[in-house]
């Protein structure tokens, strides 16, 4: 179990920050709410623990008296029953949190083998990912989108808001494999082809600062598939990031939006980029983690013929490609959440 000394630390912290909060302490008012809420449930945690620890002794004590031995047996066993239980809960608690998890996250989908039909699947895991947000009361606005000829997409760039919403959909990045028959093939072979999908926190302002010398803004005339976000004006913007290289663009009808898009998309892959630099020194293996936002993994596959869905990193065969292609994604993030969580403990624990 973990040493109460830790559990002392942490207690103390929350109290001094609830004290600090109580007194009005307007210094660091935003940084001080932030660690409080975080701590808040593990401090609730580590309480309910310790006062199961407290009427188990207190049962225990209540063994030697004649008088109240008798109630002392009838609590006891229902007591110790709950303590697997309680020590999981605060186990898990005690893992410690992505500082990404709750905010919202740009979804990046681009086709990879296998062509128009690629192109079509990238357009199928959008609409997945529309209807999963949907479901779940989250907001998903597409920044960025360039369709192919079929109706299929080339690229697509979308911004989701919504309560813990790159906590979930992280472990959606990687490599994407579909296995069906395409409309296009008259033959009915069963064709496999694939799609990337990168899920990455959005970056506030504070976190990422880019100087003026930086980036070059380069304005364009507006052109798109199907007569998408097409303008007569040239108000496309491509933001280039010099010392990376990562160029962005955006071709929305204003040019203001487009340079607010394209600038909002360029802080989130810097601040992307950083956050794997910084996993890369903690971690030497970092393929081995689930949700790690390794895009070169492929992580599941669609087999449409079998109606089946497999995710390769915990082995999950699911049956019912129907569903999860309308956005019935929970199933399998709830299995992918609990593996990390796992995973997590028995590094805690080693």
């Amino acid at each position: 179990m973990v040493p109460f000394e830790k559990l002392d630390q942490i207690t103390q912290r929350f109290q001094f920050l609830e004290a600090k909060l109580a007194a009005g302490d307007m210094a660091d008012f935003a940084q001080i709410s932030r660690e409080y809420a975080e701590l808040k449930p593990v401090a609730e945690q580590i309480a309910a623990y310790r006062q199961l620890l407290d009427d188990i002794a207190e049962a225990e004590a209540m063994l030697d008296d004649p008088e109240m031995r008798e109630l002392a047996q009838e609590e006891l066993p229902e007591l110790q029953a709950r303590l697997p239980g309680t020590e999981e809960a605060l186990q898990l608690a005690l893992i410690p949190k992505d500082a990404a998890d709750a905010r919202p996250a740009i979804i990046e989908i681009r086709p990879g083998t296998g062509g128009d039909e690629a192109a079509l699947f990238a357009g199928d895991l959008l609409r997945m990912y529309q209807r999963y947000a949907e479901g779940r009361g989250w907001k998903l606005n597409i920044l960025e989108e360039t369709q192919s000829e079929l109706g299929g997409i080339k690229e697509v760039v979308a911004n989701v808001q919504g309560d813990g919403v790159f906590a979930r959909l992280k472990y959606e990045s990687g490599v994407h494999r579909v296995q069906r028959v395409p409309t296009t093939e008259s033959g009915g072979r069963i064709h496999t082809s694939a799609a990337t999908v990168a899920v990455l926190p959005e970056a506030e302002e504070v976190d990422i600062d880019i100087p003026a010398t930086d980036i070059r803004i380069d304005t364009m005339r507006s052109s798109g598939a199907g007569g998408q976000h097409v303008n007569t004006t040239d108000s496309a913007v491509r933001i280039t990031h010099i010392p990376t290289g990562i160029v962005v663009t955006s071709s929305e009808k204003s040019q203001h939006q487009n340079r607010a898009i394209a600038m909002q998309v360029l802080r989130t892959r810097l601040y992307d980029l950083e956050r794997q630099r910084i996993d890369d020194e903690r971690s030497a293996d970092r393929k081995s983690q689930v949700g790690s936002g390794d895009r070169s993994e492929r992580i599941r596959t669609y087999n449409f013929p079998q109606g089946r869905m497999t995710d390769h990193r915990i082995n999950l065969t699911l049956y019912k490609l129907d569903q999860v292609m309308t956005g019935e994604l929970d199933e399998v993030i709830d299995a992918l959440i609990t593996d990390d969580q796992a995973r997590k403990l028995a590094e805690m624990e080693g």
